[in-house]
């Protein structure tokens, strides 16, 4: 019985799937080297969008950005979201209430052991930030918080 007991025990640990077993290789329509990258990104942003990092709270200048545009990937400039839709959540990073449908990819990150929903530019893979429910309730309840170092802002009149 105690052989059956650890048999079993033992089949349990090894068919069991870890996170790291499910993050697929996704494909992106724009692909560089790590040194490609590094040659066109900021520090910064080398660290936000190829290492998912995270910027220090209220350090970002899009912050405050009021004008009407679109803040696009700073990576590849696939437009992500609309100055319409930010909102000042008062935790310190850029703050939308929804994406550009199509243009941001979702996944499941548990850097700090507890299932989060990250966000990628659907075109380049480069890490964005978070999507939190706590966003406003009178539109969609989202919250995506997102790394300025990962964003540039084209002002309207500028597209």
């Amino acid at each position: 019985m105690k052989q059956i007991i650890l048999l079993f025990a033992a089949m349990l640990l090894f068919s069991c799937k870890s996170p790291a077993q499910d993050s697929k290789k996704e494909e992106f329509a724009v692909v560089k080297t790590e040194a490609e990258w590094k040659e066109q990104l900021t520090p910064e942003q080398f660290y936000i969008l190829r290492e998912a990092g995270t910027e220090r709270p209220f350090s970002s200048p899009l912050l405050n950005i009021k004008k009407e545009g679109t803040y696009v990937c700073a990576a590849c400039s696939t437009p992500l979201f609309k100055s319409e839709h930010k909102f000042d959540s008062g935790t310190g990073w850029p703050s939308f209430d929804r994406e550009i449908e199509g243009n941001v990819a979702f996944s499941t990150d548990y850097n700090i052991g507890i299932a989060r929903t990250e966000e990628h530019c659907a075109t380049c893979g480069g890490h964005l930030g978070h999507v939190f429910n706590d966003g406003p309730q009178e539109t969609t309840g989202k919250r995506h918080c997102i790394n300025g170092d990962a964003l540039k802002f084209v002002a309207e009149n500028e597209e």
